[in-house]
């Protein structure tokens, strides 16, 4: 008996996902939950695996291809069922169909020819390759996107796509809901932003290589777009002195790894940002129309660079977590991230992010805001500085850290007050804070 493969809702907001690879052919054989194709969507990249045992028969969605959840992508049947039509054929339109002759005029009773009687214009047989407006609409958008669009009376042939050949993202539409009007309000005509000037034409070299864009990668060009589009950002950077943590990682450091774990100078930014965030609320919300969301639960997300590009998984309930806690729960994330082996809610319902650019060598850097939150918190590399202490010249372990704040609703004195109580608690760490 055949079984149809779908593509899986990864998330209650997702709407679709882009086929990345197929790991499995028509004809190969396949054991349930055996990793079949490999998907990517506005949230998580993950391996799908079979539902069932078999072989594959059919393949629909080729590699590229961005499909709706629930579509059927594939199918499982029993051996020697293979199809011999692969998934790229392209479907020959049908010729389109002859108007049919009008019918003589018969003749009058004096023998002259009646007039003919005008005919009644042909009507023009469309081929199956002519696209309807709707259709162009779909193929621009997502239905997560529609059903945005119907619920806000907004018209999408108005938006200027930022995705992938005019696309219009989720991020697009939302910006163009803020900009015409309060959230759940948009005006009935509303105006479209001024478009943005063309790219550049650019003609590649002789020896240059071109390849297409990731989906990922295409996802966090959307992504930075619509978040400059949407906050005002902002940058404060401090300088923190971390001898006395380096002092007590130290000494707790064969205790961590005894435990399964590293103690790393993150770990601790990770804890000292998290009770700061308790401290000031106002860094760990979301702006919601002319509305602020307060957080309740502290959701750290932590950017993963990977060889493919970049991912943020997020430690759930990040202050119920002490130094071992967040030191296992982010090792286990990353290694996660790496073998794409991440769920969908490892990557939803972050309330703030930290990037960590610092262990490739940089000194600092200026991020930007993870949607929807309000504030991202930029970590440079711990080194070696001369620094005075005291009066007197001293080496010190020393880095630069960097809040990246939407100054809507963030003013410079909050989030310098924010970034004094994280530098104040690692600077004066307390030992029994493990």
């Amino acid at each position: 008996m055949a079984t149809d493969v779908v593509m899986p809702q990864m998330g209650e907001s997702i709407a679709e996902g882009t086929i990345v690879r197929w790991i499995k052919k028509v004809g190969d054989k396949v054991d349930r939950d055996e990793p079949l194709f490999e998907i990517s969507t506005d949230k998580v990249d993950a391996e799908i695996p079979a539902p069932a045992a078999g072989v594959v028969t059919e393949i629909r969605a080729k590699e590229g291809e961005t499909v709706p959840v629930n579509s059927v992508v594939a199918v499982i049947g029993a051996a020697g069922e293979a199809k011999a039509r692969p998934a790229e054929t392209t479907p020959v339109a049908p010729p389109p169909a002859k108007a049919p002759e009008p019918p003589k005029p018969a003749p009058q009773a004096d023998g002259t020819p009646a007039k003919a009687e005008a005919a009644p214009a042909a009507v023009p047989v469309k081929a199956a390759h002519d696209e309807k407006p709707e259709d162009a609409i779909r193929q621009r958008s997502s239905p997560l996107v529609r059903k945005i669009a119907k619920e806000h009376h907004v018209d999408i042939a108005q938006i200027p796509g930022s995705g992938i050949a005019g696309r219009v993202t989720k991020d697009d539409i939302l910006a163009f809901i803020g900009q015409v009007g309060q959230v759940g309000q948009a005006r009935e005509e509303p105006r479209a932003p001024a478009p943005l000037p063309p790219a550049p034409k650019f003609t590649p070299g002789a020896g240059d290589v071109v390849e297409k864009m990731s989906v990922m990668r295409k996802r966090i060009a959307e992504h930075m777009i619509a978040s400059r589009r949407t906050s005002a950002h902002v940058h404060s950077v401090f300088e923190v002195n971390f001898a006395r943590v380096d002092k007590i990682r130290h000494a707790r450091k064969a205790e961590f790894e005894h435990a399964g774990a590293k103690l790393t100078y993150l770990s601790f930014i990770i804890k000292a940002a998290v009770d700061a965030l308790r401290q000031m609320p106002v860094v760990n919300a979301s702006i919601d129309g002319d509305t602020v969301v307060y957080h309740q639960d502290v959701n750290v997300g932590i950017a993963v660079a990977l060889d493919w590009g970049l991912i943020v998984p997020v430690v759930k309930n990040a202050d119920e977590k002490n130094l071992l806690g967040l030191s296992r729960a982010v090792a286990d994330l990353a290694n996660r991230a790496r073998s794409k082996q991440l769920k969908p809610e490892d990557v939803q319902g972050g309330t703030f992010t930290i990037t960590n650019p610092g262990v490739f060598g940089a000194l600092l850097g200026t991020p930007i805001i993870n949607q929807p939150q309000v504030a991202i918190l930029g970590v440079g590399a711990v080194e070696k500085r001369a620094v005075v202490v005291d009066d007197a010249i001293a080496i010190r372990p020393m880095a630069y850290l960097t809040l990246g704040y939407d100054h809507r609703l963030i003013d410079g004195a909050v989030a310098d007050q924010y970034m004094s109580i994280v530098k104040r608690t690692l600077e004066n760490w307390d030992p029994n804070i493990v």
